[in-house]
């Protein structure tokens, strides 16, 4: 089989992720404590014995997602399942870093001062109340793209999160969103419903977060990933450090093109998926994209001795 290892994104936080493969394996371990240290803080703690608000706030969950992925790839590979075993890595959103970071691309420091940074320019770039974000079910991106362009009215709404063929994320003005729901609903969507997020993302107005990333990422070393990255801007394997270093700017303001990264891995032979870390929403998306390619999570000890036992 071929096989790619992708990464969660935002909403897949849950207090105590990670805690028991800490526990099993000194490498993962080792994981959470250089993120504790490159931030200067206890984030461990709060993954495993916050609130669940307060992890869920987007500067902690961002970098609490990457080192539960990144623990959970140093268990595996504690096991001998490196990620040589992977033809391609891919992220959603911020999981577009915890590939990198496993990929050998960006190191784990750097990739969560990265994440610390993104997080909060990402929520600071607009005000609360002013934006939104809504699940369009039921439309392919093609007419969520069209309902996004009629409830615009000179504000913005764009297509942002194209996660599998019935499920399109509208991001932008909040009034501009609200519309989209009344829209969609009229043009046969299932359900569409707002999202509880803080900020708009994926859209034009995150610009401003787009510059701060631009700068922060300017400080940064970016190798080219051992194994080359499917980027969530681009939806097919890039492999130099530049350019990723260029799209993960874009990709604060463009649409997360999830349906067509995993269709291109499929058309390049991938058979199968890992989804490394906390959750299992990529998993569902894949096989609602994609039936013939077999899934796998791997978040905790158990999915580890899964895998070990075939």
């Amino acid at each position: 089989m071929t096989t790619a290892f992708v990464f969660p994104g935002q909403g897949a936080q849950t207090i105590g992720m990670g805690r028991d493969l800490a526990e099993a394996y000194p490498a993962a371990r080792a994981v959470f404590e250089e993120v504790d240290e490159s931030l200067g803080e206890k984030l461990s703690d709060l993954i495993w014995n916050g609130e669940q608000d307060v992890l869920t706030l987007t500067q902690n969950a961002q970098p609490a997602l990457m080192a539960t992925s990144l623990a959970a790839m140093r268990a595996l590979e504690a096991e001998g399942i490196t990620l040589e075993r992977a033809s391609f890595v891919a992220g959603h959103s911020l999981g577009e870093y915890s590939a990198l970071a496993a990929a050998g691309s960006i190191s784990i420091a750097d990739t969560a001062r990265l994440l610390r940074t993104r997080g909060k320019a990402m929520q600071e770039a607009v005000p609360v109340g002013i934006g939104a974000m809504a699940a369009l079910l039921g439309l392919d991106f093609a007419a969520a793209t069209e309902v996004a362009a009629q409830a615009a009215q000179g504000e913005e709404c764009q297509a942002a999160n194209d996660n599998d063929p019935g499920q399109v994320v509208t991001s932008g003005h909040k009034d501009a969103v609200e519309r989209a729901l009344v829209i969609a609903k009229e043009k046969g969507a299932k359900r569409a419903v707002l999202l509880p997020v803080s900020a708009p993302f994926h859209c034009a107005l995150m610009e401003p977060a787009a510059a701060v990333m631009a700068e922060a990422l300017s400080h940064v070393d970016i190798a080219s990933p051992a194994v080359p990255l499917v980027a969530n801007v681009q939806a097919e394997a890039v492999g130099s450090g530049q350019v990723i270093r260029n799209l993960l700017v874009d990709q604060v303001t463009g649409s997360v093109r999830w349906r067509e990264s995993v269709s291109w891995m499929a058309a390049n032979g991938v058979t199968e998926i890992w989804e490394i870390g906390a959750g299992k929403a990529l998993c569902g998306m894949i096989r609602r994209i994609d039936k013939s390619i077999a899934t796998r999570n791997i978040g905790s000890s158990a999915d580890i001795a899964a895998v070990l036992q075939g």
